[in-house]
């Protein structure tokens, strides 16, 4: 396998750029940044934080992950993803603890993409990923239902996680305002048919000007940003975090987790790409990308950020080919910043809300869902439920982990069902006219056939081995062992204590490679005696039958 370099995809292009693609890139990277722009504001508001907190993101992970990229096409900025897991963060420790944190993911992502580690992510189940996404999609869509209905909660309440703010609902539905409604239901209705109407618009720019101009013309009593925020249009200022001890212990949970996340949705981001343009990511360069992204957002004002898969999308479809186009997005989202970002105050609440809830159901893959459940093992069906269900009532930490945990084992069990440690049955030639070909064994030779891993699951399926009083002999057909762990080790070594004192020979057939490495290295190889390794079953039984 052809080894990943560590290498911005940047350098690598430029060898060939010339003006046609300049032209596309310019053209792809004003398209996305007005993609960006409404959907920035929204996750901002979504995570806890200020509007103008979207826009810095955006530029500042946007611009250096794109500079810095193992992708082509990689669009990066706020992502949905993060949006529950910074609320969170912001509500326990504040700007300076989201800042810390962030950091300290962005060190982490630089240390897993020089330590090789972009290919791993091949190892987190499917179904894990789906089944967090989904639960992501869940809390984005229940947080939002109380600016689309526009009610009112009593000072104090708590709605940090997502139960607290379901039941919050469900208590405060009673001061549901209609005008509320009217904005975000219609917005919502503009989000859902405007694709269908033109795709070189995006229908997220079309329902804030449609909400703005009914909240401002019709004089409609509905809550707009400005209400509920104070509007900047400064650029982003450095500010170091609260580097202190306590404060990060305190975070590095987080830290781990925004490191994990980040990783995730920026890989799964850079294959989607590849199978658009027919080209190949360098995932290691990434990760550190993703990492300097990081660090050098929470450093002037910024979130977590990661590549973003819709805008990535859009960027490849406007023409968008090299990490320019990002750039240039980046660069777009400055001259918004300054110029237009007053006008941000205007946008109202529900318009957010209905945002959002198209964000979430893009993101929710139900489809992708509901066909794992019809299709999938039971083992898989429950590792994707619990996880959908914990990121929905604890949080993504809780999921993974807990997720992670249930795959491990039940991958473990399901591999521990695939080993099997049996003997050959013996047959009498005049009985069976079918056994005209079987292989002539001696009486006093025992042969048993290993097939799958032999690892911890299923170490004592060696304890089944058994003899009589006249075998002498004991061949273990190992043609089927792809591995050989320590327990399983241990537990060869204890069957060979049992046929030693039984006077019994071990003698072992087609040992493959790696099982043979561990038993050179345990020593097990000289205490049976290298002869008694043969390469094929037929030698085998030849060498036992002159064991006596």
């Amino acid at each position: 396998m052809k080894k990943d370099k560590l290498k911005p995809m940047l350098f690598s292009v430029m060898k060939t750029y010339d003006g046609k693609k300049l032209v596309t890139d310019i053209v792809s990277g004003i398209i996305v940044a007005i993609i960006a722009l409404p959907l920035s504001i929204a996750l901002a508001l979504a995570s806890g934080v200020g509007p103008e907190q979207g826009i810095y993101t955006a530029i500042v992970a946007g611009f250096i992950i794109s500079f810095l990229g193992g992708s082509r096409v990689q669009i990066a900025g706020p992502t949905a993803a993060f949006a529950t897991i910074v609320a969170g963060i912001v509500a326990k420790n504040g700007m300076s603890g989201l800042a810390l944190a962030t950091v300290m993911a962005g060190i982490l992502l630089i240390v897993m993409g020089f330590l090789r580690l972009g290919s791993l992510i091949r190892f987190i189940p499917y179904t894990i990923t789906t089944g967090f996404t989904a639960g992501i999609a869940v809390t984005i869509l229940v947080g939002q239902i109380k600016d689309f209905l526009g009610l009112t909660y009593p000072q104090g309440t708590v709605t940090i996680e997502t139960m607290e703010k379901v039941e919050a609902i469900v208590r405060n539905i009673s001061t549901i305002n209609v005008q509320a409604l009217i904005v975000g239901a219609v917005c919502l209705v503009i989000l859902i048919v405007w694709p269908y109407i033109s795709e070189k618009i995006p229908g997220s720019l079309i329902a804030v000007i449609v909400g703005i101009l009914m909240v401002r013309f019709l004089k409609m009593n509905v809550n707009t940003i400005g209400d509920l925020y104070t509007i900047s249009n400064k650029l982003p200022v450095f500010a170091m975090p609260d580097f202190s001890l306590a404060m990060i212990k305190n975070v590095a949970p987080d830290a781990v987790t925004i490191a994990i996340l980040a990783a995730i949705e920026s890989l799964l981001s850079c294959v989607v790409a590849d199978g658009m343009i027919n080209s190949h990511h360098r995932s290691n360069m990434e990760l550190i990308a993703q990492g300097a992204g990081n660090i050098g957002s929470a450093l002037l004002g910024g979130i977590p950020a990661t590549g973003a898969i819709a805008r990535t999308a859009a960027n490849i479809k406007n023409g968008g080919r090299t990490p320019i186009a990002g750039m240039v997005h980046s660069i777009v989202l400055i001259l918004v910043l300054v110029l237009l970002m007053p006008y941000a105050a205007l946008i109202p609440m529900p318009t957010i809300a209905a945002i959002l809830f198209m964000v979430a159901y893009n993101m929710c893959q139900w489809r992708t869902f509901v066909h794992l459940c019809k299709t999938s093992p039971k083992s898989d069906i429950a590792v994707l439920v619990v996880t959908f269900v914990l990121t929905v009532v604890f949080d993504l930490v809780v999921a993974i982990e807990i997720g992670m945990i249930m795959a491990c084992v039940l991958f473990m069990k399901r591999m521990s069902d695939e080993s099997v440690v049996s003997g050959w049955k013996y047959y009498d030639p005049e009985e069976d006219p079918d056994g005209i070909d079987l292989k002539e064994i001696p009486k006093h030779v025992r042969i048993y056939e290993i097939s799958g891993p032999m690892f911890f699951g299923d170490a004592d399926r060696l304890a089944g081995v058994h003899f009589k009083d006249f075998t002498k002999v004991i061949i273990f057909r190992m043609r089927g062992v792809p591995a050989l762990d320590a327990s399983a080790m241990h537990a060869m070594e204890q069957l060979y204590d049992r046929c030693e004192a039984a006077g019994v020979q071990m003698v072992f057939s087609h040992v493959n490679e790696q099982p043979m490495k561990t038993m050179e290295k345990s020593g097990f190889v000289e205490k049976v005696g290298r002869d008694n390794f043969r390469p094929h079953i037929d030698d085998a039984i030849e060498w036992a039958s002159n064991i006596e």
